[in-house]
């Protein structure tokens, strides 16, 4: 049974990832120069960053449609364990991105009891 503080949690993990998303994505589309810069920095050339961004808001979208929410953070996961090895490779922190992963994983788990059973917290 779903509990108000559950689902609480579960949308501002998912309001927190979608804003974290769409705003990384709207500075890879309009190429902001500290984007730009970090990315180049990373390894990525300039041209890759479009791709890049509909990959992570088509991952968002497939996240976001309750049929597909499992789905959309197993390939948000795959996205982010790339971009924690091309910050491992370029010296940078992984642990923005590793939190960021973890709350893709939180903003479902908590909401989906299928999920909880099959992942629980704690034995009953």
């Amino acid at each position: 049974m779903k509990t108000d503080w559950k689902i609480w949690l579960s949308r501002i993990c998912s309001g927190l990832i979608t804003l974290a998303i769409v705003a990384s994505a709207i500075m890879k589309i309009a190429h902001a120069p500290t984007m730009v810069e970090a990315m180049t920095k990373l390894g990525f050339s300039e041209g890759a960053l479009a791709p890049l961004a509909i990959v992570e808001l088509a991952c968002l979208a497939i996240y976001h449609i309750p049929r597909t929410a499992i789905l959309g953070a197993v390939l948000l996961t795959g996205y982010f364990g790339g971009a924690i090895l091309a910050h491992v490779l370029g010296g940078e922190s992984i642990a923005p991105v590793v939190l960021i992963g973890l709350m893709v994983w939180g903003g479902i788990y908590f909401r989906n009891p299928g999920l909880q059973s099959l992942l629980p917290l704690r034995k009953a």
